[in-house]
């Protein structure tokens, strides 16, 4: 899997967990292992830029994602799922670190990016949350890869809550 991590925000992340989630999400989900996923992280100025030009909303948020080939998880009779370039996603740090702070469930900023990447991932393979049923599909399928990676990676504690609106 070919998963660039540029971080262009000015703030400290933990680039790897990020690129250990990213391709533990899209194992998880089937993906071909020769597609590529490009993830950027920008400061809030750049975000909001963002957040404005393609979703003509004011202030950054947390996370957007922009597929590209519109690959989606293959079914179980698929033999061999498609390859492709799942496109971008886009982390905002500031954002991140707020809504970890406020969370029912506080958690730090990394751990707020790795629940936002997953979020992210999800978005690129066509999962949305605007219905309650959709959201609901979404986000147990977050938690689920959340988890699987925290236990994996030796992480105890509690997850964090989805805090993606």
């Amino acid at each position: 899997m070919s998963i660039d991590v540029n971080n262009e925000s000015g703030t400290e992340v933990d680039e790897q967990a990020v690129l250990d989630i990213a391709r533990y999400a899209l194992a998880r989900m089937r993906i071909h292992p020769l597609s590529e996923l490009s993830v950027i992280v920008v400061d809030a100025d750049a975000m909001e830029q963002l957040h404005i030009q393609w979703m003509d909303l004011p202030g950054p948020t947390d996370v957007m994602s922009f597929p590209m080939d519109e690959l989606r998880p293959p079914s179980k009779d698929d033999d061999e799922p498609p390859q492709g370039l799942l496109g971008d996603i886009v982390l905002c740090p500031e954002v991140a670190a707020k809504q970890g702070a406020e969370a029912p469930t506080q958690h730090s900023m990394d751990e707020e990016l790795q629940l936002l990447t997953v979020h992210g991932v999800l978005h690129l393979l066509g999962y949305d949350h605007e219905e309650p049923d959709e959201k609901a599909e979404m986000f147990g399928l977050q938690a689920a890869i959340v988890d699987g990676w925290r236990a994996e990676h030796g992480l105890t504690g509690p997850s964090p809550a989805p805090t993606v609106s």
